[in-house]
């Protein structure tokens, strides 16, 4: 009988699962959408309910599609969002049914009375965590210390998101060093928890689970959780590993000094070195690979395909295609007669000068069309992540050629677009968007026993898209980028103004 293992990917948008074979080749492949939450500004939310309904949607779903045997999938291992923590009562229940998302900055005040007594310095150099500190669950958990004090004494432990769907489930808790790498208080390079820094928090320790590498079998299906999945019971769940580890490991192996564009609800820049890639004014994040000793390290923009939706939807109207936005777009020349788009619709990070740093059109005029709107988006975005690569190549080293990943790498003309800002050559392969399903499936396969090592696993890539700069395009986007980065600062300056306003009270 063929074997087969599932691999799923916990995104923020929705779930993305493929059924996999001995070879890693996607036999099967499907996606369940669940909402995010906004409740208040900074609040970014969702349902742990969601979660499961899409992973057992989608493994009933990829049985469906391929007519496997449910006795034939030997394992399953999930890639899930970062920086989040579940808390769970002693009771083994979760005790929120809504939790903060990696983008929440709810916890703001509690990060700044924080690094009033620690160097904010410091605690950068250890654990590599270089989004806005409100986002990592160190500083979501003082924030639940202080305005939920009776869920806080409640929690036993907390989960990141994908360790919250093992232990949902296997009925076994346990974590990795990816997914821990941010938290907030996992010190980088000697791979462990900061028990002293938890103190110095005011956070429990027991509230982080001890780390296991992330092929590491977690335990096997319980029969409930089999017969809602539609899966085998005693089915293999391994650690498996966070998304940015799980998509580095999918989409450029252990390579060092190879690097990927992840083009997704947010966008990131990751490269693979021996080091973390660390600097204490610009801020780029970094994770522990899925291989040991191994870093992803990487800029990012908070809102890139979720600011590309917005301009879709609100031009276009909700349910309108991404086709219908680009073709819109490409009536529109190279530049967008002047129109810039900044999108910052979900905030700023460390790179962009401020937490509270606005989207929005500059360089309106009279004469602006749709399509000049529509170019502007997708340019926006490509300028911002080149300023977030060009942060990275000041950082370090930066082999050819650079990946593209996620659901937006299929768009040929906006991959072209970037080719010409980045003034680069640029790739696509065949894996696209399963990129971190393919990390996690290679978790799987390696705890199954079925490969001694992430070196010794199949190449997976086929070269799908190729593209080298426009000489024409990318002189003029070389002029447009100044621009854009005096936008950047002006954005950055208009958002402190405006939540200072907000704070009082006058919004």
């Amino acid at each position: 009988m063929t074997e087969y293992l599932i691999a799923c990917d916990l995104g923020t948008g929705g779930m993305k699962a493929t059924l996999y074979d001995r070879a890693l080749s996607p036999v099967a492949e499907t996606f369940a959408a669940y909402p995010t939450y906004y409740p208040a500004p900074e609040w970014h939310e969702q349902s742990i309910g969601d979660w499961w309904n899409a992973l057992v949607f989608c493994t009933h779903d990829l049985i469906r599609m391929s007519g496997a045997e449910p006795q034939s999938i030997r394992g399953i291992a999930l890639s899930g969002a970062s920086l989040v923590a579940v808390p769970i009562g002693k009771d083994g229940l979760p005790l929120c049914e809504r939790v903060p998302i990696w983008s929440d900055k709810r916890a703001v005040r509690e990060a700044e009375a924080f690094f009033l007594k620690t160097s904010s310095n410091t605690w950068y150099r250890a654990t590599g965590n270089g989004f806005p500190a409100a986002c990592y669950p160190l500083f979501k958990l003082l924030w639940m210390k202080q305005h939920l004090p009776d869920i806080y004494e409640r929690t036993a432990f907390t989960l990141g998101s994908k360790d919250y769907l093992n232990f949902r489930m296997t009925g076994i808790a346990a974590t990795d060093h990816s997914y821990a790498s941010g938290t907030g208080a996992y010190h980088l390079t000697e791979r462990r928890m900061m028990p002293e820094l938890m103190r110095e928090a005011g956070v429990r320790e027991e509230l982080f689970l001890p780390l296991v590498p992330p092929h590491t079998p977690v335990g096997a299906l319980t029969k409930e959780a089999a017969e809602q999945m539609g899966l085998a019971r005693g089915t293999f769940v391994f650690c498996g590993g966070v998304d940015n580890a799980c998509m580095a490991l999918g989409t450029v192996g252990t390579q060092k000094n190879r690097a990927y564009v992840s083009l997704g609800t947010s966008s990131w820049i990751p490269v693979n070195a021996e080091k973390p890639v660390l600097d204490e004014r610009t801020r780029p994040y970094t994770f522990a690979h899925i291989e040991k000793n191994l870093y992803t390290s990487a800029y990012s923009v908070f809102s890139g395909g979720s600011s590309l939706e917005w301009v879709k939807n609100t031009l276009l109207g909700d349910g309108a295609s991404y086709e219908a936005l680009t073709a819109l777009a490409l009536s529109s020349p190279a530049g967008a007669r002047g129109v810039m788009f900044h999108p910052g619709l979900a905030g700023g990070t460390m790179q962009d000068g401020s937490i509270h740093t606005v989207g929005g059109f500059f360089g309106l005029h009279l004469g602006t069309t749709k399509a000049d709107l529509a170019r502007a988006a997708f340019e926006g975005i490509a300028f911002h992540l080149k300023d977030r690569l060009d942060l990275l190549c000041a950082q370090c080293q930066i082999d050819a050629p650079l990946v593209f990943c996620g659901g937006g790498s299929r768009n040929d003309a906006w991959l072209q677009m970037f080719a010409d800002i980045f003034g680069r050559g640029i790739v696509r392969t065949d894996v696209g968007r399963t990129a971190a399903t393919l990390g996690a499936a290679q978790c799987a396969a390696r705890g199954l026993g079925w490969y001694d090592s992430y070196q010794t696993m199949p190449v997976c890539h086929k070269i799908e898209y190729e593209s080298a700069p426009d000489p024409r395009n990318a002189a003029r986007y070389a002029e447009l980028f100044a621009l854009f980065q005096k936008m950047m600062a002006l954005s950055s300056d208009y958002g402190e103004a405006l939540h200072a306003i907000a704070q009082k009270g006058a919004l």
